[in-house]
């Protein structure tokens, strides 16, 4: 029989599987498959290879992302999984991006890295994609990406660090980082001991193994149902890691043969699932940016009022750093995500399905049996009445603002001060450890323009205590800004302000002096400044946004979104809405 464009070498396989998939355009289909597998055979490849389904691995590893230490050991054991499922893998690079090693700041990369991600899935012939990643912003690039492309996808995370001990003191990244810095810029440990813990805070490769943003994106990826089950918390030097690679790669290849992607499974359900853990877990503030950036790929978004509603029924079970006082090693030890998810079981969507093909229901069903352990609190012991973060409005925020409560001194959580104004960040370190700087320990710290124009929303809204009040033993203020913080950070610290200063935002109208009233219990942050004053600041001074003359940072100041829209560029997200998360 003759060669058809549909079957360009008459071996009767479909024409959009394995390496017939995406040919190049060479004007003739029969020469481009030709070519293909002539250079593909140049690496060693039989026929019987090539007609296996093809399965990318995407690479992240890079020796500036020590998050990413393991990705070789972790991609040979996919290969592995994937070789032992009867299918093909392919490794291939993608950016990658540390949070510690990004200038300005790993933000303003993580959407370069989700359209990197998104292309080579789209360019490469693979019927499914294994999506290696951890640090904070890979795992969000990964999954916008990914939903993007919808190709069969599955997310391997790296895993967590081990702690480390200094003076007997069990010590991990970061949120010991922050608090040792804390003690030395109060003048409490001298520069030799600061020198001495921070060989020990990091003490293998892998993620923060607190729950910072790469453990909170971990435990939402799995449950959103884009791991395997249990994907979320063996730390990256453990077997039990590498097991759950291999696993990932035989999962890839069934998942490849059931065509199941991306759409089947990131579905209203699942992102309220994970809405949910994320306030069970005492999560990053910085998970709200990006579920709401993956959802907006699929056509959903992110509802603020609904998410702080749900977060009213859901408390925080999970005892680690920053909310509590365990590690992520801790977690996985008790059980991991499983035992989590055995105690929200009334809140979850049992129903939603999951890269096995099974529901996240039966998935808990299949799960290890529960013991008896203290990580996971029971929801009539939680560690926190209600979810780990709140969401504040008000005259300062008219789009919305965020608190992780759970992490914030009680104190200061109905609170009124003055305001003391820094315009940028360039202020900020020019004046915060004045002993000349006018503020007390009763004044509210706001930080202007380090939103997602102003500053590629870098995590410095956990502003430093003015040094001469740490020296007289000062530990949190009220701290206000329109950019991020770390989620290993803690403090009484409101978030994501939006619209943010430099698209003139009342947050650009702030001055010293004025006060500032803030209001958990009644989720409110108030500017006490008439709307009539706020007019004439804003003709006295009017706001001119950022822009940039060539370039990726043309295109981030042209493209990225507010805050409340997941910071992702506007073309990127889907052409309609065709919903709202949490629903209803």
């Amino acid at each position: 029989m003759a060669n058809t464009s549909n079957d360009v070498d008459g071996d009767g396989a479909l024409p959009d599987r394995g390496m017939k998939k995406g040919l190049t355009s060479y004007g003739d289909t029969g020469f481009s498959l030709f070519l293909r597998k002539a250079f593909i055979k140049g690496a060693g490849y039989t026929d019987a290879a090539l007609d296996r389904p093809v399965i990318g691995i995407a690479n992240t590893g890079s020796d500036y992302n020590p998050c990413h230490g393991n990705a070789p050991q972790l991609i040979e054991a996919v290969k592995r999984g994937v070789m032992l499922a009867g299918g093909l893998p392919m490794a291939f690079p993608t950016i990658s991006v540390h949070e510690s090693f990004a200038a300005p700041t790993s933000m303003y990369l993580r959407n370069l890295m989700a359209i990197d991600t998104e292309e080579m899935i789209r360019a490469q012939p693979m019927d499914a994609v294994v999506l290696i990643g951890g640090c904070d912003k890979t795992v969000p690039a990964q999954l916008m990406g990914a939903a993007s492309a919808n190709l069969p996808s599955i997310v391997l995370i790296t895993g967590s660090m081990l702690t480390g001990s200094h003076r007997g003191e069990r010590v991990g990244a970061c949120t010991d980082c922050r608090r040792y810095w804390g003690k030395f810029r109060a003048g409490e440990i001298d520069a030799d001991e600061t020198a001495e813990v921070n060989d020990q805070l990091v003490a293998s490769v892998g993620t923060c193994s607190v729950m910072g943003t790469a453990s909170t994106m971990a435990c939402i990826a799995e449950a959103l149902g884009m791991t395997v089950p249990g994907g979320a918390s063996p730390p990256a030097v453990t077997a039990d890691r590498i097991r759950i690679a291999e696993q990932t790669g035989a999962q890839a290849v069934q998942m490849a043969r059931d065509r199941l992607t991306p759409d089947k499974l990131l579905t209203p359900a699942a992102f309220e699932n994970a809405l949910c853990v994320l306030l069970a877990i005492g999560g990053s503030t910085n998970g709200i940016v990006h579920l709401a950036a993956i959802a907006g790929r699929v056509g959903l978004e992110l509802d603020l009022h609904a998410l702080d509603r749900m977060g009213r029924e859901t408390p925080v079970l999970l005892d680690l750093k920053p909310s509590g006082q365990h590690y992520m090693e801790d977690f996985h030890h008790a059980g991991g995500m499983a035992t989590l998810l055995r105690e929200l079981k009334p809140l979850l969507h049992l129903d939603a399905l999951t890269v096995t093909g099974r529901t996240l229901g039966e998935e808990m069903e299949r799960a290890r049996p529960a013991f008896a352990q203290g990580v996971v609190r029971s929801a009539a012991a939680p560690i926190y009445p209600q979810g780990g973060i709140a969401v504040l409005w008000g005259n300062l925020a008219p789009g919305g603002a965020i608190i992780k409560q759970s992490a914030a001194d009680p104190a200061l959580m109905e609170h009124e001060g003055r305001a003391v104004v820094f315009e940028n960040l360039e202020d900020l370190a020019a004046r915060i450890d004045s002993d000349d700087l006018d503020v007390t320990a009763q004044d509210v710290l706001v930080l202007k323009h380090i939103g997602p124009k102003g500053a590629s929303m870098p995590e410095a809204g956990a502003l430093p205590i003015p040094r001469k009040l740490a020296r007289a033993g000062v530990k949190d203020m009220l701290r206000i800004s329109d950019g991020r913080m770390s989620g290993t950070a803690f403090g009484t610290i409101v978030l994501h302000v939006t619209p943010e200063a430099a698209v003139g935002g009342p947050l650009a109208h702030v001055r010293n002096g004025d006060r500032i009233a803030l209001s958990v219990k009644n989720r409110s942050i108030t500017l006490q400044v008439t709307e009539a004053e706020l007019a004439r600041r804003a003709r006295e001074q009017p706001v001119a946004e950022p822009s940039a003359e060539r370039g990726y940072r043309k295109l981030y100041l042209r493209s990225v979104t507010q805050a409340n829209q997941g910071v992702d560029f506007d073309f990127l997200r889907a052409a309609q809405i065709v919903g709202k998360v949490p629903r209803g």
